[in-house]
């Protein structure tokens, strides 16, 4: 079962996107694709709200998000948080049924 958590970072005057290019810039975002247990680890500007970054951070299960989250990497996320006066809000998604995917009609490879 895997775990999905959307997290939306929003600023002033550009600050998320600001955020986001400096965790990419810095390693963070590198050091976090290659922890065991991350499966995905992205950001998105929503086309509606320019002041907003998109994280879509995806993990095989509550233990490797655990591990994540007590990792020395949190220190440096909540320093660039702060530097960037972000606030947030936060989704969590769990695949507890991936093997019954119903949508491929709709889906256009």
């Amino acid at each position: 079962m895997s775990l999905t958590v959307n997290l939306y970072y929003t600023g002033k005057n550009g600050a998320a996107r600001q955020f986001a290019q400096e965790m990419q810039d810095s390693g963070v975002v590198d050091r976090i694709r290659a922890e065991e247990g991350n499966l995905k680890y992205r950001y998105f500007t929503p086309i509606d709200d320019p002041e907003t970054i998109l994280l879509i951070d995806s993990w095989t299960d509550q233990a490797a998000l655990d591990r994540h989250h007590a990792s020395l990497m949190m220190t440096e996320l909540a320093a660039l948080r702060e530097k960037y006066d972000l606030h947030m809000q936060i989704e969590r998604y769990r695949d507890d049924d991936a093997d019954n995917f119903q949508d491929e009609e709709f889906i256009r490879d």
